[in-house]
């Protein structure tokens, strides 16, 4: 993490990278356990603490709400999804098809965030010349 106010778009796609890594490591594990009987499918929580972190002031602009962003409390955390629901007879919970999709989704949201830092390095680099 960089602190200096230059950084601040790319210390929040900072997070928001490890927990793209997370989900999907997550979404592996879930797709590993597909077969072992009791296993509820996990996910992570992220989003929402980030939409909450940028607050809803109408008022303020998107570079300030990302200057205000305390990095320190933005962390993913693991949560057991849908744990008194399962699709099969064995209790297991997990939709092979639905995470592969979940899988590939966040593959592509992973991608394109690297293209986002990229990106921020790259105008860095340009105001610097």
């Amino acid at each position: 993490m960089i602190h200096s106010s230059a950084f601040d778009y790319i210390n929040v796609m900072d997070k928001t990278l490890d927990a793209a890594w997370t989900r999907n490591e997550v979404i592996s594990n879930n797709i590993a356990n597909v077969d072992t009987p009791g296993y509820k499918r996990q996910d992570i929580s992220f989003e929402d603490e980030l939409r909450h972190a940028l607050g809803s002031s109408r008022y303020k602009s998107v570079d300030a709400k990302v200057a205000a962003v305390k990095i320190g409390r933005l962390n993913p955390r693991t949560y057991t999804d849908y744990s008194n629901f399962s699709y099969r007879t064995d209790r297991n919970n997990v939709d092979i098809d639905t995470e592969n999709v979940l899988l590939a989704s966040n593959q592509l949201k992973y991608n394109a965030l690297m293209a986002g830092v990229n990106q921020e390095f790259s105008n860095l680099k340009m105001v610097m010349r």
